[in-house]
């Protein structure tokens, strides 16, 4: 069962990487053997984060995306012995590639849906469309105040 999952997970890891590398080349110009090597590390750090998951659903029940956070977070933190390598190797990988690869993936899985989705009612689908559209002008705002902070930090 382990096995399956395991397995079920690396295939769709491979997909969303496959993506990432893609929106980060095309998109964001990157080199693509920094692309391939910072998103092949990502993937590690989310599908052994994911295995912790697994093996810990049987003793106490969180989200796998904490799992998959805690694990990246200690690997770069500063008194990690890798965090230079971590850092070096997925600082290369723009930000807003894997958001890109989160939002085809929530726009097909919409699609997918749309008529159950429809039949829930009018003011459901409205308020819904709102609370997308909210969160994806609030996450640009922010993303652009960090942004041109850390680019003002840079520059002087």
């Amino acid at each position: 069962m382990v096995r399956k999952y395991f397995v079920q997970q690396l295939g769709l890891l491979l997909m969303v990487s496959v993506i990432i590398i893609l929106t980060n080349v095309i998109g964001y110009k990157m080199p693509v053997k920094d692309s391939i090597i910072g998103v092949l590390l990502l993937s590690a750090i989310s599908l052994i984060g994911l295995t912790i998951s697994k093996f810990m659903s049987r003793f106490v029940k969180l989200p796998s995306m904490m799992y998959v956070s805690l694990l990246g977070l200690l690997l770069a933190c500063p008194v990690s012995p890798v965090k230079d390598i971590v850092v070096g190797t997925t600082t290369p990988v723009a930000f807003l590639a894997p958001a890109t690869a989160l939002g085809a993936f929530a726009g097909i899985s919409l699609g997918k849906d749309l008529k159950d989705f429809a039949k829930m009612g009018w003011k459901l689908v409205l308020i819904t469309l709102f609370v997308i559209t909210g969160t994806f002008i609030f996450s640009a705002l922010v993303a652009d105040i960090v942004l041109k902070r850390s680019e003002e930090r840079r520059v002087g």
